[in-house]
C-alpha cells in the first residue's frame, strides 16, 4: 500500500487571479479521485495562517501543505517547506540560499513547457530548442534544484518525458502535479509518498530523503509509478 498520495501543483481562488478552483471544491474532487493530500502552490504568495488553519481543520481527512509557485529568473520553481515569501527570491539563487537556511524542498516546475514548439520560439525570438536530455541536464536552473516536476497536467506527453529523463541523468528525483487552475485533471498527476504524511516537517524531511516517486493515473483506478512506466516519446522528428 502505498503512503500519501499528493498532488502536488494546484492553485486556488484564495490566492491565484487565473484560477477558477474554489478551496473547497478542490477537497471535494480531491477526494472524489482518491488523493489522501493536496499542496497549494499559489503564485508567489502563501496562504496565511488564519485562512490555512480554518481550512485545514475543516478538511482533517485531507493532509493539506502550504507551498508555492515562485517566479524565478530561471522559471517558476515550487517550494515546499518554505515560510513564506521573502525579498530577493524571484532570484534562483537567493532562493536556494533561504531553502537551505530553511530546510525546504526546491523543484522546478514544467522546465521543458513550450520548449518543443517552433511557434513559441519564433514568436520570442529564440533558435529552435535542439539539445538533448544529456545536454539540458547542464542548465544552470537544474544545478540549483532538489527535485524535477517530471509530470505536470498542462505539460505534452514529450514536455514530460524529456523532463524524465534529465531527472534520471540527475540522479534527482521527480514529482507530479495537475497543476489545476479548475477541477479538471486533480489528482491525475501525483507524488507518491512511502509514508503517510501528516505534517509539512514529515513530507520535507521525506523529500529530501527520495522517499516519493512520481505517480499518475490514480483518478482512473489505475495508479502507476511513471519513473518505472514512462512510455518513449520522441524528442525529435
Amino acid at each position: 500500500m502505498p503512503g500519501t498520495i499528493i498532488d502536488m501543483h494546484l492553485h486556488t481562488t484564495k490566492g491565484a487571479s487565473d484560477s477558477m478552483l474554489d478551496p473547497d471544491e478542490l477537497i471535494a474532487e480531491a477526494t472524489r479521485v482518491g488523493l489522501t493530500g493536496v499542496n497549494i502552490t499559489e503564485h508567489d504568495r502563501m496562504w496565511e495562517s488564519w485562512d490555512l488553519n480554518p481550512f485545514r481543520k475543516k478538511h482533517a481527512d485531507m493532509f493539506v501543505n502550504n507551498g508555492m509557485e515562485v517566479s524565478t529568473d530561471m522559471g517558476h520553481i515550487l517550494a515546499i517547506g518554505l515560510k513564506g515569501y521573502a525579498s530577493g527570491i524571484r532570484r534562483l539563487e537567493k532562493l536556494r540560499e533561504i531553502a537551505d537556511e530553511q530546510g525546504a524542498f526546491l523543484v522546478v516546475a514544467h522546465p521543458f513547457r513550450h520548449f518543443f514548439d517552433p511557434v513559441t520560439a519564433k514568436r520570442e525570438g529564440k533558435k529552435p530548442f535542439d539539445l538533448y536530455p544529456e545536454q539540458a541536464a547542464h542548465l544552470p536552473v537544474f544545478q540549483l534544484v532538489h527535485g524535477i516536476e517530471v509530470l505536470n497536467g498542462c505539460n505534452t506527453p514529450r514536455e514530460n518525458y524529456f523532463a524524465l529523463q534529465v531527472a534520471k541523468i540527475m540522479g534527482k528525483p521527480g514529482t507530479g502535479g495537475s497543476d489545476a487552475h479548475s477541477t479538471q485533471g486533480i489528482g491525475y498527476f501525483t507524488a507518491v509518498f512511502d509514508e503517510t504524511i501528516e505534517t509539512t516537517e514529515q513530507m520535507v524531511s521525506q523529500m529530501h530523503l527520495g522517499r516519493f516517486h512520481p505517480g499518475r493515473g490514480l483518478p482512473d483506478g489505475n495508479l502507476n509509478n511513471y519513473w518505472e512506466t514512462a512510455e518513449p516519446v520522441p524528442f525529435y522528428e
